[in-house]
């Protein structure tokens, strides 16, 4: 499958540059991109039943709000041992972000790298006359 993003050269950390049609699919790149960076599925590895959560994220601007969800399933992945792959009916209002994603445990992956945190540093999250792009760079 295609990748809906590419990464980004930086000196400790790692980042990545993600496009799409509509600011909610920005937030659906990014975050398949990290989970990309941190694991693989392990081949032939029968997946497990699927974990379900809804997200609710309120913050200040789009900016915030970006870097929050990030965040948020970030730590999220850590403290449930999953990681995420579905991102269904992501909704965005003004300064509010709504979600359902799905996520299967860890143990059916390759973990690759450690993402700690999204940071503000060098962020970028603009409308283009292609669609949107985004930038963030990741604490490793």
């Amino acid at each position: 499958m295609a990748k809906n993003y590419e990464l980004l050269e930086h000196t400790a950390d790692t980042g990545i540059r993600v496009k799409a049609s509509d600011p909610e699919g920005i937030f659906r790149n990014a975050a398949l991109a990290v989970f990309d960076i941190i694991a693989e599925a392990l081949p032939g590895q029968k997946a497990t039943k699927p974990q379900k959560f809804h997200i609710k994220l309120k913050s200040e601007n789009l900016e915030e709000l970006f870097v929050n969800w990030l965040n948020e399933l970030i730590s999220l992945s850590a403290a449930k041992g999953l990681i995420f792959s579905g991102f269904k009916k992501i909704k965005l209002d003004g300064s509010g972000l709504e979600a359902d994603i799905t996520g299967n445990n860890v143990s059916g992956y390759k973990v690759n790298a450690e993402i700690k945190a999204a940071t503000y540093h060098e962020l970028k999250l603009e409308k283009s006359d292609s669609g949107w792009i985004a930038e963030v760079i990741f604490d490793v």
